[in-house]
């Protein structure tokens, strides 16, 4: 029987996390895998000696961001799905500007310049430059974050300073405003190069159209364009299989805001739109 470990993080033990892992796990019952959930911090060995005091499964499901651990289990020679690569790509909202900058349309982005923790940002002049290149309002993300937890929306120069301030020494990004897809976004799930399926979310009591904000999510078909942004935006990080949100630009254009590769896609299932844990199933036992 075909063995498969669904690496996920030990300290995010929530319903919604546990909702998905049993999705996949359904998945891979119904194709005689044998998928067992192991914990990152379960994973613990010398690193000199890798892994080789685990029974290493055929392959790995990472839903994990722990891009050290995912590294370490590719060296072992287990087949990990997404890479460690495709993760650190999409988890890093720098890393993942540059990586879709010239491949698809984005929004207008400037990365933070580096701060440490003994200075913070201490002078704030970059802030007004950005928003002279942006323009106002403009958008201000956290260089990790997930659920648009870490998203902020600055209508003015004193607001954005405040933002900042109150970030520390975080890494961020900060972007032009996409007042076209206020509220509303579609995310679209890709698997192996083909999009799956999609949703349209949107929230008429904020910027952000994530359900976990109050937005409302429906099932939805994609335009061509669309589609071709999302499968492209996948190719330039690498993913195997992702949820990306596109944005309505001026004129309908596609406009690739955030790859996704551990996608929560339970509300990807909204209007019968079926598990997308079949469709990351079958691409992983046809890439082994």
């Amino acid at each position: 029987m075909t063995t498969c470990w669904l690496v996920a993080n030990g300290f995010l033990r929530t319903e919604k996390f546990a909702d998905i892992y049993t999705l996949l796990k359904g998945s891979a019952v119904r194709r005689g895998v044998d998928l067992k959930v192991v914990y990152g911090n379960e994973l613990i060995a010398d690193v000199s000696q890798g892994f080789e005091c685990f029974s290493l499964p055929d392959f790995v499901l990472f839903w994990d961001k722990d891009i050290r651990l995912a590294e370490r289990l590719e060296r072992s020679g287990v087949k990990v799905f997404n890479s460690a690569r495709a993760i650190e790509l999409c988890d890093d909202k720098q890393l993942t500007a540059l990586a879709l900058n010239g491949k698809v349309e984005i929004p207008k982005t400037v990365l933070s310049p580096k701060a440490f923790e003994a200075t913070g940002y201490c002078d704030l002049g970059f802030v007004i430059r950005a928003s002279e290149i942006l323009g106002l309002p403009m958008v201000i993300k956290e260089k990790y974050g997930s659920f648009g937890k870490q998203v902020y929306l600055a209508r003015t120069i004193e607001e954005a300073k405040d933002i900042v301030r109150r970030l520390g020494c975080k890494d961020f990004i900060m972007q032009s405003f996409i007042e076209t897809s206020t509220g509303r976004d579609v995310r679209i799930n890709v698997v192996g190069g083909t999009a799956v399926s999609a949703i349209l979310r949107t929230n008429d009591r904020d910027f952000r159209s994530n359900v976990t904000h109050g937005g409302i999510a429906q099932r939805y078909t994609p335009s061509e364009e669309q589609t071709a942004a999302a499968v492209a935006a996948c190719r330039a990080v690498g993913v195997d299989f992702a949820g990306v949100d596109v944005l309505f630009g001026k004129g309908g254009t596609p406009v690739v805001c955030e790859v996704n590769s551990n996608p929560h896609f339970k509300s990807s299932m909204q209007g019968n739109n079926g598990n997308l844990g079949d469709n990351i199933m079958d691409w992983c036992l046809s890439r082994l």
